[in-house]
């Protein structure tokens, strides 16, 4: 007997994955885991007033010792990877059992280490939907379980299998994360892009953020400053393109 329970990620690309009882997805359960310059616009918050860590949730969750904040990257359309719908959006985490996944199948060896050594429980991040119409910031995650091994590299069946991984030397961790809240406001790709032009002239709170210095990895380091801006900005009306 099998269940569609579990998600998986290709790329920053999360899919439903059918896994038996009794297997590695169980402990999830079991744990019940799963500022800036403005330029012109005066909609732009601004980075001395933004405290919207304090705006997220009561109680959600927190940064790092160092400011430390995360952005997951994940589908949210329909696309088929060999057979497999690898579609996940912040609607179908809302669906999980305790609005809560484990964030598997990442086969980047720095998105990797992130995850393995330096995430660490409590600390926030963004839901990011990727690949899509229109890509952007969908919501905030809670990690709710420190790295951990990756089951999916073991499993042949799996479109990530690893046959050079072995279990008593695993190549691959995930952890898990916890819906938090979806953003009062999708905050999109195009916009972000605009204001990481601006403060990458200005010295702004965007200007070295690794959504665009780091675009390709799925799983990115977000500081505190990036964090509450972006937070902050999806308190505000959309910032003109223009």
């Amino acid at each position: 007997m099998v269940r569609t329970s579990l998600f998986y990620t290709y790329h920053g690309r999360l899919a439903l994955l059918k896994m038996p009882r009794g297997s590695a997805s169980s402990s999830r359960q079991a744990a019940k885991r799963k500022a800036s310059s403005s330029t012109g616009t005066g909609d732009e918050p601004s980075a001395k007033r933004s405290k919207s860590s304090s705006k997220v949730e009561e109680g959600a969750g927190s940064v790092g010792a160092e400011g430390q904040c995360w952005l997951f990257k994940s589908e949210p359309e329909t696309r088929i990877e060999k057979g497999v719908d690898v579609k996940f959006g912040i609607d179908d985490l809302a669906k999980e059992p305790d609005q809560t996944g484990c964030w598997d199948g990442v086969r980047n060896y720095q998105a990797r280490n992130f995850m393995r050594d330096r995430m660490r429980i409590g600390e926030l991040g963004f839901f990011y939907h990727s690949n899509c119409k229109e890509p952007g910031i969908a919501g905030i995650v809670r990690i709710v379980k420190e790295g951990y091994t990756d089951h999916t590299q073991f499993d042949r069946s799996d479109v990530h299998y690893d046959p050079k991984s072995k279990k008593e030397d695993p190549k691959w961790f995930m952890v898990d994360v916890k819906l938090v809240r979806k953003l009062k406001r999708f905050v999109p790709l195009s916009e972000l892009k605009v204001i990481f032009q601006k403060h990458s002239k200005s010295g702004g709170p965007l200007a070295k953020v690794a959504l665009f210095c780091s675009a390709r990895l799925s799983v990115q380091p977000v500081t505190q400053a990036e964090f509450d801006f972006i937070v902050e900005l999806s308190e505000t009306k959309k910032i003109a393109d223009n």
